[in-house]
């Protein structure tokens, strides 16, 4: 056990003296509150890692809330140092993950239902998304104490300075001949979980 302080630096963190730890140090509240999805993704997720608990610190587990809008989805992202599973409480969802190059990049889908669990392997692409007409709630529990997530489109389109577009063009198969805007917008598309090759099948 150790508790994150400026005390002594463990794991990425400081701690302190599991003799002066306190109850707080593993408390949090708030997770029966839905989070605000009104964003760009209809999605909100509340996080439980060590970031919020810091007894969590070396126990290598964490946790969050995800709520969704009708449509809302956590598009194409990776954890990379965690597996995940996904509970859903409300709601509806299409889940997926594409498994690693030696694999063929196989789609693996499923669609979600309360009480339905789903799981996504350490570092492989994967997304879920309401397919549902109403709101939606899951839980995810991660087999690290800070899991860390990466957005692919985020990172792609969001790189400074920006990944030149004829590279992108070509990594994506893409006419590199396009305007810079073209691009990004039908890269968006296929990284989306409506896309022709991640679509989700109707309720």
């Amino acid at each position: 056990m150790c508790v994150c302080v400026l005390v002594v630096f463990v794991n990425g963190k400081f701690c302190k003296d599991p003799k002066l730890a306190t109850a707080e140090d593993f408390f949090l509240s708030g997770l029966n509150k839905p989070g605000n999805t009104t964003n760009r993704l209809g999605v909100n997720e509340t996080e439980a890692n060590v970031e919020q608990i810091p007894g969590l610190n070396t126990l290598g587990v964490s946790a969050f809330r995800i709520d969704y809008a009708p449509n809302g989805q956590s598009p194409p992202h990776i954890h990379p140092r965690a597996s995940e599973i996904l509970l859903v409480l409300e709601g509806t969802l299409y889940a997926g993950f594409v498994t690693s190059d030696n694999l063929n990049n196989t789609l693996i889908t499923k669609v979600l239902h309360e009480g339905d669990v789903f799981v996504f392997p350490i570092g492989l692409i994967h997304f879920h998304v309401n397919i549902g007409k109403t709101s939606a709630v899951a839980y995810s529990g991660l087999n690290s104490q800070f899991p860390g997530e990466i957005t692919i489109a985020d990172t792609i389109f969001g790189a400074h300075p920006r990944i030149k577009p004829d590279f992108l063009a070509k990594a994506f198969q893409l006419d590199p001949n396009m305007q810079y805007s073209d691009l990004i917008h039908q890269l968006i598309l296929m990284l989306s979980p409506g896309h022709s090759n991640l679509k989700a099948p109707q309720t």
